[in-house]
Protein backbone atom coordinates (compact mmCIF):
# COMPACT_ATOMS: atom_id res chain seq x y z
CA UNK A 1 0.00 0.00 0.00
CA UNK A 2 1.19 3.16 -0.60
CA UNK A 3 1.14 5.53 2.01
CA UNK A 4 0.02 9.28 1.24
CA UNK A 5 3.41 11.75 2.54
CA UNK A 6 0.04 14.04 4.34
CA UNK A 7 -2.13 11.90 5.91
CA UNK A 8 -5.84 12.69 7.02
CA UNK A 9 -4.93 13.68 10.54
CA UNK A 10 -1.42 13.79 10.29
CA UNK A 11 0.81 16.79 12.05
CA UNK A 12 1.72 18.58 8.74
CA UNK A 13 5.42 19.59 8.29
CA UNK A 14 7.38 22.33 6.46
CA UNK A 15 11.05 21.31 5.27
CA UNK A 16 13.76 24.86 5.72
CA UNK A 17 17.04 25.22 3.61
CA UNK A 18 18.64 27.75 5.10
CA UNK A 19 22.13 29.24 5.73
CA UNK A 20 24.09 28.16 8.93
CA UNK A 21 22.88 30.41 11.92
CA UNK A 22 20.43 32.47 10.00
CA UNK A 23 16.91 32.49 12.01
CA UNK A 24 15.78 32.76 15.67
CA UNK A 25 15.66 29.18 17.05
CA UNK A 26 12.68 30.54 18.96
CA UNK A 27 11.15 31.58 16.50
CA UNK A 28 10.73 27.94 14.78
CA UNK A 29 9.24 26.88 18.02
CA UNK A 30 6.73 29.97 18.31
CA UNK A 31 5.80 29.08 14.65
CA UNK A 32 4.92 25.13 15.54
CA UNK A 33 3.22 26.27 18.88
CA UNK A 34 0.86 28.85 16.42
CA UNK A 35 0.61 26.68 13.43
CA UNK A 36 0.44 22.85 14.63
CA UNK A 37 3.09 22.86 11.84
CA UNK A 38 6.62 21.13 12.21
CA UNK A 39 9.75 22.27 11.34
CA UNK A 40 11.95 20.32 9.47
CA UNK A 41 15.35 22.37 9.66
CA UNK A 42 18.35 21.84 7.40
CA UNK A 43 21.33 24.38 6.66
CA UNK A 44 24.01 25.18 4.07
CA UNK A 45 27.41 27.40 3.88
CA UNK A 46 26.93 28.54 0.42
CA UNK A 47 24.32 29.60 -2.39
CA UNK A 48 26.66 27.03 -4.74
CA UNK A 49 25.15 23.95 -2.12
CA UNK A 50 22.35 25.14 -1.93
CA UNK A 51 21.47 24.95 -5.47
CA UNK A 52 23.23 21.77 -6.32
CA UNK A 53 21.16 20.06 -3.67
CA UNK A 54 18.05 21.46 -5.46
CA UNK A 55 18.74 20.86 -8.93
CA UNK A 56 19.31 16.99 -7.52
CA UNK A 57 15.66 16.81 -5.72
CA UNK A 58 13.10 16.39 -8.01
CA UNK A 59 10.04 16.02 -5.55
CA UNK A 60 9.35 15.56 -2.36
CA UNK A 61 12.10 18.13 -1.62
CA UNK A 62 12.49 21.26 0.21
CA UNK A 63 9.46 23.76 0.77
CA UNK A 64 11.38 26.99 1.54
CA UNK A 65 14.99 27.91 0.93
CA UNK A 66 17.06 31.38 1.06
CA UNK A 67 18.87 32.02 -2.07
CA UNK A 68 20.72 35.54 -2.55
CA UNK A 69 19.82 37.75 -5.03
CA UNK A 70 21.70 36.34 -7.99
CA UNK A 71 20.86 32.90 -7.64
CA UNK A 72 16.87 33.25 -7.41
CA UNK A 73 17.34 34.81 -10.97
CA UNK A 74 19.43 31.72 -11.85
CA UNK A 75 16.94 29.20 -10.14
CA UNK A 76 14.41 30.89 -11.51
CA UNK A 77 15.41 31.20 -15.37
CA UNK A 78 16.13 27.28 -14.81
CA UNK A 79 12.71 26.33 -13.34
CA UNK A 80 13.85 25.67 -9.72
CA UNK A 81 11.28 27.43 -7.91
CA UNK A 82 7.72 28.37 -8.60
CA UNK A 83 5.75 31.11 -8.47
CA UNK A 84 4.51 32.47 -5.21
CA UNK A 85 0.48 33.11 -4.67
CA UNK A 86 0.73 36.18 -2.69
CA UNK A 87 -2.96 36.53 -1.60
CA UNK A 88 -1.28 33.95 1.21
CA UNK A 89 1.52 36.13 1.87
CA UNK A 90 -0.47 39.30 3.58
CA UNK A 91 2.52 40.36 5.39
CA UNK A 92 4.24 41.12 2.05
CA UNK A 93 2.96 44.69 2.76
CA UNK A 94 5.51 45.39 5.79
CA UNK A 95 8.83 44.73 3.34
CA UNK A 96 10.57 47.53 2.20
CA UNK A 97 9.36 48.76 -1.08
CA UNK A 98 13.07 49.73 -2.26
CA UNK A 99 13.98 46.16 -1.74
CA UNK A 100 10.96 45.05 -4.06
CA UNK A 101 10.52 44.83 -7.89
CA UNK A 102 14.28 44.40 -8.65
CA UNK A 103 15.72 43.50 -12.05
CA UNK A 104 16.44 39.85 -10.75
CA UNK A 105 12.71 39.06 -9.78
CA UNK A 106 10.39 41.53 -11.52
CA UNK A 107 6.96 42.47 -9.12
CA UNK A 108 8.40 39.70 -6.67
CA UNK A 109 6.98 36.36 -8.76
CA UNK A 110 9.11 34.04 -7.11
CA UNK A 111 10.88 35.68 -3.95
CA UNK A 112 10.38 37.53 -0.97
CA UNK A 113 13.77 39.35 0.08
CA UNK A 114 14.39 38.41 4.09
CA UNK A 115 17.91 39.65 5.09
CA UNK A 116 20.46 42.30 2.90
CA UNK A 117 23.48 43.35 3.70
CA UNK A 118 27.09 44.22 2.80
CA UNK A 119 31.09 42.52 3.04
CA UNK A 120 33.81 45.29 3.29
CA UNK A 121 36.84 45.03 5.53
CA UNK A 122 36.52 43.81 8.90
CA UNK A 123 39.82 44.83 11.10
CA UNK A 124 40.85 44.07 14.68
CA UNK A 125 41.72 47.13 16.11
CA UNK A 126 43.83 45.86 18.56
CA UNK A 127 46.15 44.64 16.14
CA UNK A 128 45.19 47.16 13.14
CA UNK A 129 44.33 51.05 13.40
CA UNK A 130 41.15 51.06 11.55
CA UNK A 131 41.94 54.34 10.25
CA UNK A 132 44.68 53.47 8.43
CA UNK A 133 42.40 51.22 6.35
CA UNK A 134 40.82 52.52 3.54
CA UNK A 135 40.74 50.43 0.05
CA UNK A 136 40.21 46.56 -0.53
CA UNK A 137 43.84 46.70 -1.54
CA UNK A 138 45.15 47.15 1.35
CA UNK A 139 44.77 43.49 2.30
CA UNK A 140 47.33 43.00 -0.30
CA UNK A 141 50.02 44.81 2.12
CA UNK A 142 53.26 42.45 2.71
CA UNK A 143 52.02 43.26 6.35
CA UNK A 144 49.30 41.24 6.77
CA UNK A 145 50.81 37.89 5.10
CA UNK A 146 49.36 35.10 7.02
CA UNK A 147 46.87 37.00 8.44
CA UNK A 148 44.10 37.70 6.18
CA UNK A 149 40.21 36.16 6.03
CA UNK A 150 38.79 35.90 2.96
CA UNK A 151 35.32 34.76 2.42
CA UNK A 152 34.58 31.43 0.85
CA UNK A 153 32.31 32.21 -1.74
CA UNK A 154 33.08 32.59 -5.26
CA UNK A 155 31.24 36.28 -6.35
CA UNK A 156 32.17 37.91 -3.00
CA UNK A 157 35.62 37.42 -2.93
CA UNK A 158 35.70 38.01 -7.16
CA UNK A 159 33.53 40.84 -6.35
CA UNK A 160 36.03 42.65 -3.61
CA UNK A 161 39.09 41.67 -6.13
CA UNK A 162 37.39 43.38 -9.28
CA UNK A 163 36.68 46.50 -7.34
CA UNK A 164 39.56 47.02 -6.07
CA UNK A 165 40.53 47.27 -9.92
CA UNK A 166 37.56 49.65 -10.64
CA UNK A 167 35.42 46.90 -12.29
CA UNK A 168 31.78 46.16 -11.94
CA UNK A 169 31.72 43.09 -9.24
CA UNK A 170 29.42 41.81 -11.76
CA UNK A 171 31.13 41.95 -14.69
CA UNK A 172 30.47 39.04 -17.43
CA UNK A 173 34.23 40.28 -18.88
CA UNK A 174 36.18 37.25 -19.04
CA UNK A 175 39.38 39.18 -19.17
CA UNK A 176 38.40 41.32 -16.31
CA UNK A 177 37.90 37.98 -14.26
CA UNK A 178 41.01 36.97 -15.55
CA UNK A 179 43.00 39.67 -14.13
CA UNK A 180 41.40 39.45 -11.08
CA UNK A 181 42.21 35.73 -10.48
CA UNK A 182 45.70 36.69 -11.10
CA UNK A 183 45.65 40.05 -8.71
CA UNK A 184 43.87 37.08 -6.11
CA UNK A 185 46.57 34.81 -6.57
CA UNK A 186 49.25 37.16 -5.19
CA UNK A 187 47.10 37.44 -1.94
CA UNK A 188 46.28 33.64 -1.47
CA UNK A 189 50.15 33.66 0.65
CA UNK A 190 48.66 36.08 2.89
CA UNK A 191 45.32 34.15 3.30
CA UNK A 192 44.86 32.38 6.66
CA UNK A 193 41.63 31.07 6.16
CA UNK A 194 38.64 31.25 4.20
CA UNK A 195 35.47 31.47 6.04
CA UNK A 196 31.46 32.64 5.48
CA UNK A 197 29.90 30.88 7.68
CA UNK A 198 31.36 32.38 10.97
CA UNK A 199 33.72 34.76 9.46
CA UNK A 200 33.99 36.40 12.89
CA UNK A 201 35.79 33.58 14.31
CA UNK A 202 39.28 33.65 12.92
CA UNK A 203 39.67 36.97 14.41
CA UNK A 204 38.14 35.65 17.71
CA UNK A 205 40.58 33.01 17.66
CA UNK A 206 43.68 35.74 16.83
CA UNK A 207 44.27 33.96 13.55
CA UNK A 208 43.23 36.80 11.71
CA UNK A 209 43.86 40.99 12.12
CA UNK A 210 41.94 41.93 8.81
CA UNK A 211 39.60 40.75 6.24
CA UNK A 212 36.39 40.58 4.12
CA UNK A 213 33.78 39.71 6.31
CA UNK A 214 29.61 40.47 6.57
CA UNK A 215 28.67 43.19 8.55
CA UNK A 216 26.04 41.58 10.38
CA UNK A 217 28.93 38.82 11.49
CA UNK A 218 30.77 42.24 13.40
CA UNK A 219 27.57 43.23 14.49
CA UNK A 220 26.82 39.39 16.02
CA UNK A 221 30.68 39.52 17.43
CA UNK A 222 30.22 43.25 19.03
CA UNK A 223 29.61 41.63 22.65
CA UNK A 224 32.34 39.05 22.73
CA UNK A 225 34.34 40.97 21.03
CA UNK A 226 34.43 44.57 20.36
CA UNK A 227 37.87 45.11 18.63
CA UNK A 228 36.19 43.94 15.74
CA UNK A 229 35.40 47.06 13.37
CA UNK A 230 33.89 47.23 9.82
CA UNK A 231 35.36 49.58 6.69
CA UNK A 232 33.66 50.56 4.20
CA UNK A 233 36.40 50.23 1.38
CA UNK A 234 36.52 53.64 -0.75
CA UNK A 235 35.99 51.50 -3.93
CA UNK A 236 32.43 50.18 -2.62
CA UNK A 237 31.51 47.33 -0.22
CA UNK A 238 29.61 44.30 -1.87
CA UNK A 239 25.74 44.16 -1.31
CA UNK A 240 23.12 41.49 -1.40
CA UNK A 241 19.53 40.41 -0.45
CA UNK A 242 18.64 37.35 0.75
CA UNK A 243 15.00 35.61 -0.16
CA UNK A 244 12.42 33.29 0.62
CA UNK A 245 11.60 31.17 -2.17
CA UNK A 246 9.71 27.60 -2.49
CA UNK A 247 11.35 25.00 -4.72
CA UNK A 248 9.56 23.12 -7.41
CA UNK A 249 10.02 19.89 -6.09
CA UNK A 250 8.53 21.55 -2.71
CA UNK A 251 5.75 18.69 -0.82
CA UNK A 252 3.97 21.21 1.15
CA UNK A 253 3.60 24.53 -0.42
CA UNK A 254 0.70 25.51 2.04
CA UNK A 255 2.71 25.17 5.07
CA UNK A 256 5.56 26.83 2.75
CA UNK A 257 3.40 30.05 2.18
CA UNK A 258 2.21 30.09 5.52
CA UNK A 259 5.73 30.05 6.87
CA UNK A 260 7.09 32.60 4.43
CA UNK A 261 4.09 34.86 5.85
CA UNK A 262 4.87 33.99 9.52
CA UNK A 263 8.67 35.22 8.39
CA UNK A 264 7.71 38.37 7.34
CA UNK A 265 5.40 39.38 10.38
CA UNK A 266 6.79 42.54 11.82
CA UNK A 267 7.35 41.13 15.52
CA UNK A 268 8.71 37.84 13.77
CA UNK A 269 11.41 39.52 11.23
CA UNK A 270 12.15 42.42 14.30
CA UNK A 271 13.34 39.15 16.41
CA UNK A 272 15.15 37.31 14.04
CA UNK A 273 17.38 40.48 13.15
CA UNK A 274 18.41 41.39 16.46
CA UNK A 275 19.22 37.64 16.93
CA UNK A 276 21.39 37.48 13.48
CA UNK A 277 22.62 40.91 13.36
CA UNK A 278 21.80 41.88 9.59
CA UNK A 279 19.45 44.37 8.05
CA UNK A 280 15.82 43.24 7.82
CA UNK A 281 14.23 43.47 4.88
CA UNK A 282 11.03 44.14 6.80
CA UNK A 283 10.83 48.00 6.95
CA UNK A 284 7.71 48.07 9.70
CA UNK A 285 10.47 45.65 11.74
CA UNK A 286 13.57 48.13 11.51
CA UNK A 287 10.94 51.23 12.75
CA UNK A 288 10.60 49.01 15.90
CA UNK A 289 14.88 47.69 16.74
CA UNK A 290 16.11 49.68 19.48
CA UNK A 291 18.42 52.62 18.73
CA UNK A 292 21.88 50.80 19.11
CA UNK A 293 20.60 48.07 16.52
CA UNK A 294 19.17 50.67 13.95
CA UNK A 295 22.03 52.77 13.84
CA UNK A 296 24.52 50.31 13.95
CA UNK A 297 26.93 51.37 10.59
CA UNK A 298 27.70 47.79 10.24
CA UNK A 299 23.63 46.21 9.66
CA UNK A 300 22.57 49.93 8.78
CA UNK A 301 25.00 51.57 6.55
CA UNK A 302 24.77 55.44 5.60
CA UNK A 303 22.97 56.18 2.07
CA UNK A 304 26.47 57.08 0.50
CA UNK A 305 28.43 54.02 1.55
CA UNK A 306 25.45 51.95 -0.50
CA UNK A 307 25.81 54.38 -3.54
CA UNK A 308 29.36 53.38 -3.70
CA UNK A 309 28.46 49.88 -3.41
CA UNK A 310 26.76 47.77 -5.85
CA UNK A 311 24.27 45.11 -5.50
CA UNK A 312 25.35 41.55 -7.14
CA UNK A 313 23.34 40.22 -10.05
CA UNK A 314 23.39 37.01 -12.39
CA UNK A 315 26.37 36.77 -14.49
CA UNK A 316 24.52 33.72 -16.79
CA UNK A 317 26.86 31.48 -18.19
CA UNK A 318 29.77 33.67 -16.90
CA UNK A 319 29.75 32.00 -13.91
CA UNK A 320 31.23 29.16 -15.38
CA UNK A 321 34.53 31.48 -15.65
CA UNK A 322 34.73 32.77 -12.07
CA UNK A 323 33.49 28.92 -10.63
CA UNK A 324 37.40 28.19 -13.03
CA UNK A 325 39.23 30.22 -11.67
CA UNK A 326 37.88 29.72 -7.91
CA UNK A 327 38.89 26.58 -7.88
CA UNK A 328 42.42 27.11 -9.66
CA UNK A 329 42.76 29.88 -6.70
CA UNK A 330 41.27 27.24 -3.77
CA UNK A 331 43.47 24.29 -4.54
CA UNK A 332 46.98 26.33 -5.50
Amino acid sequence: LLVPSVSFGARQEVYVFNWTEYIDPSVLTQFEKETGIKVRYSTYDSNEAMFAKLKLVKKGGYDVAYPSTYYVERMRKQGLIQRLDKTKIKNLSHINPTLLNQAYDPDNAYSVPYMWGSSAIGVNRKAVDPRTITSWNDLWNPRFKGKVLLMDDVREVFAMALRSMGYSGNTTDADQIRKAYEKLVRLKPSVKVFNSDSPAQPFLNNEVVIGQIWGGAVYQADREFPDLVLVYPKEGAVFWVDNMVIPVSARNTDAAHRFIDFMCRPDVAKKNCEYIGYATANLTAQKMLDSKTRNHKAVYPDEDVIRRGEFQSDVGEAIRIYEKYWQMLKTR
